[in-house]
């Protein structure tokens, strides 16, 4: 609902000054004078005052179409990116490689929602041995956001994302150099390494794809999810996952 709130403020506003609104429309339609269009904006201004819910009428009907539109525009640009969502091979991949469904998730490790759907995210790849779950790192939030995600990329040079991975979401509380270089050295990476890979030229190209492939899908906050032919922005239960991971099998 938030979104739509300076286009609401902008309609009403309009509704409530139709001279602003109208004469334009009756300039085209007709060369109404002056006493005639005052006459008409007259009937309109008094019929407004007396029925001021067509005026929450005119918003909600502007929010439905453009929901609508956001939708059918997610839908498009899924079907044009399917190849950077889905089959990208420098993203780091959970589950089975070969599986039926593949979830995508865009996440942030600072995110505290990020970090509240953590759990029902491993159950899924844990419960469904058809799935295949694809990591999207778009560090949004911080700095030490930014730090934290090329630290993860820069792990599958030693084959320990998916255990740093796991250590960055568990951990509660801010993040920062040092917490992120002490879970890398609890899950047996070579920190040393580490640093020198996190800013490598391949892990900033693939930050930098992924915030582009965001942009094409308009997704602007984490976590967001692509199941399927679905978009699902926010935090999701683990039963909602499984519905749209049933759907999306259903074809």
């Amino acid at each position: 609902m938030t979104r739509f709130r300076p286009a609401a403020l902008a309609l009403a506003a309009a509704l409530a000054l139709p001279t602003g609104l109208l004469a334009p429309a009756l300039q085209a339609q007709s060369p109404m004078d002056d006493a005639q269009r005052k006459a008409v904006e007259e009937v309109v201004r008094d019929y407004i005052l007396k029925n001021p819910e067509i005026i929450l009428e005119a918003v909600d009907s502007l929010q439905k179409r453009q929901k609508m539109a956001e939708e059918q525009k997610a839908k498009t640009a899924l079907a044009e990116n399917k190849a950077a969502l889905f089959q990208n091979p420098a993203d780091p991949v959970a589950g089975n490689p070969k599986g039926d469904v593949t979830v995508v998730e865009f996440f942030d490790y600072q995110c505290g929602y990020c970090k509240a759907v953590q759990a029902d995210t491993e159950r899924l790849i844990k419960d469904d041995g058809k799935l295949r779950f694809v990591f999207k790192e778009f560090p949004i939030l911080s700095p030490a956001s930014l730090t934290a995600a090329k630290a993860a990329l820069a792990s599958r040079g030693q084959g320990k994302y998916l255990e740093f991975h796991n250590a960055l979401m568990a951990h509660r509380g801010q993040l920062d150099d040092d917490v992120i270089q002490r879970l890398a050295k609890s899950v047996g990476l070579d920190t040393d390494k580490l640093k020198k890979d996190m800013n490598s030229p391949e892990v900033l190209k693939v930050i930098a794809a992924n915030q582009a492939l965001a942009e094409e899908l308009g997704i602007r906050g984490t976590p967001a999810f692509v199941i399927g032919d679905e978009l699902v922005p926010g935090a999701i239960k683990l039963d909602q996952m499984k519905e749209l991971v049933a759907a999306a099998r259903k074809g």
